[in-house]
């Protein structure tokens, strides 16, 4: 008696979690490119330092939204400079197995759950601190790896 033994082989190519969109008033998560102030792509230089976010453009007190389903980790200190304490605030998140951080938002909370789609918070007015840069909100990965990939 034969046997006839057949191995099937199954591969996934599975995408990455994308993010959804991020602000009301831009849908398609567009970028913000080059301005006076640099440009927002991950790794454009910012004089001795590199970029280390992709900035996704958003009107000072415009709806952020949870990207997808997300819970909280706390809120984020973007900068030292009292200077710039009018858009020094920011939250650490977690979702779809990423970790990343949204600069430039108070966030109506810091711990519990948000649902994709959900408001998070209100964009914070970056003009007052830039004048003339296009508003945006700074999506940095924890490990500081490029995010865009999931945009």
């Amino acid at each position: 008696m034969k046997r006839i033994i057949i191995l099937s082989v199954v591969f996934c190519l599975c995408e990455g979690v994308r993010f959804g969109q991020l602000c009301s008033g831009n849908p398609t998560n567009s970028r913000r490119t080059s301005d006076n102030w640099g440009g927002g792509q991950y790794g454009a230089r910012r004089g001795t330092r590199t970029h280390k976010g992709l900035d996704i453009r958003c009107a000072d007190g415009s709806v952020v939204y949870a990207p997808f389903d997300v819970t909280l980790h706390g809120g984020v200190i973007v900068y030292t400079d009292p200077k710039k304490t009018a858009i020094n605030n920011g939250i650490n998140l977690r979702g779809g197995d990423l970790c990343f951080k949204l600069f430039y938002i108070q966030p109506d909370k810091t711990s519990g759950s948000v649902a994709g789609g959900e408001r998070l918070g209100v964009m914070l007015n970056m003009q007052s601190v830039y004048p003339g840069i296009t508003s945006h909100i700074h999506v940095q990965m924890c490990n500081k790896s490029d995010p865009t990939p999931h945009f």
